[in-house]
């Protein structure tokens, strides 16, 4: 199981600029909406989580040693804690889940973005 952090860490880690975020929501979700500046490693569907992590991380986090923060829509998801535990096994020794995801941050009023701006 990974470490967690809680919203308002989160916040103040974007903030700060001092995390990388990765949305594990399928890429038709992270399109629509995302945290601010997350990056996208699919993490759905669940057996090819660990497909998808190996195939997008050396681009999407070419850093290891990075703190990393992963997400999905909300505590049931499991897309974040799937593509966590793989970039853990992979190599990236900093790595926490956000596991409320997308949806508490929504519901706490907090910035989005999509991929069409």
């Amino acid at each position: 199981m990974l470490p967690l952090i809680t919203r308002d860490e989160l916040a103040a880690a974007l903030k700060a600029g001092t995390v990388v975020v990765v949305d594990t929501m399928p890429v038709a979700y992270y399109a629509k909406e995302h945290l601010p500046a997350a990056r996208n490693i699919p993490g759905f569907p669940y057996e090819r989580a660990k497909e998808f992590t190996d195939e997008h991380a050396p681009r999407v986090l070419p850093d290891k040693s990075a703190s990393i923060v992963v997400y999905c829509a909300n505590v049931p998801c499991r897309n974040s804690e799937l593509v966590g535990a793989r970039l853990v096994e992979l190599g990236y020794p900093d790595v926490r889940k956000y596991r409320e995801g997308i949806e508490d941050w929504v519901a706490g009023g907090l910035p989005t973005e999509s991929a069409s701006g």
